[in-house]
């Protein structure tokens, strides 16, 4: 068995548990994807397989290199492609379809995805300084400080946290749990938020594996 998808992040919403309280969670289009090559330890040097995530609109123009890859497993080219771990007795094998159903309810799944962009981002926004005062004549509001000394080392150390592009990073969520399912929509449905903006692409693990 593959232990993870590609999907799309649909967006946020509500649902109630059974004592009517509200439960914030996300909804995520989960597969259908598709085996598009399976790795080995003899042939590759590790065990894997490079799952393909299957859209309403394909992928309109592809190069020879990637339409000779999925010709290898009569495929058509799809837009992304990622790689996951599988169990070593699994009989799995190129052409065959992974879906939501990996998952059940009550599992707990990692996700990973990549946050929303924002742009540069000054200290205060982007690592929480605390800033100085706002009144009385005050000219030091939102800037760093001091980043080094003059004399020794007379250079600015590596990782000095400073103003930057935020965001846009590649971000694990663990723990996350498997409200319900939707194989005929191939839905899924987990509790509380997930990286990245509507319409971004995820990958969900089983939160006993790691990326």
């Amino acid at each position: 068995m593959v232990e993870g998808l590609i999907g799309k992040k649909i967006g946020m919403t509500q649902t109630f548990d059974l004592q009517g309280n509200v439960i914030p969670v996300t909804v995520i289009k989960a597969g259908p994807c598709m085996v598009v090559q399976k790795k080995t330890k003899t042939k590759d040097g590790y065990e894997a397989v490079q799952l393909g995530f299957v859209e309403d609109k394909g992928l309109k123009k592809a190069t020879k290199p990637r339409i000779g890859h999925f010709k290898k497993s009569g495929i058509p080219p799809v837009r992304v492609l990622r790689e996951f771990r599988f169990a070593a007795q699994a009989a799995i094998k190129e052409g065959d379809q992974v879906l939501v159903d990996i998952f059940k309810e009550g599992d707990k799944v990692l996700v990973v995805g990549t946050s929303k962009g924002k742009g540069f981002a000054g200290v205060v926004k982007r690592h929480h300084f605390r800033g100085g005062g706002a009144s009385h004549g005050s000219m030091f509001h939102r800037a760093p400080g001091s980043i080094g000394a003059s004399s020794y080392p007379s250079r600015v150390m590596k990782g000095m946290r400073m103003g930057g592009h935020m965001g846009q990073d590649r971000v694990t969520v663990q723990g996350l749990e498997v409200v319900r399912t939707d194989p005929e929509q191939n839905l899924l449905v987990v509790k509380g938020a997930v990286p990245g903006a509507r319409g971004g692409y995820l990958l969900i693990l089983k939160d006993n594996f790691h990326v």
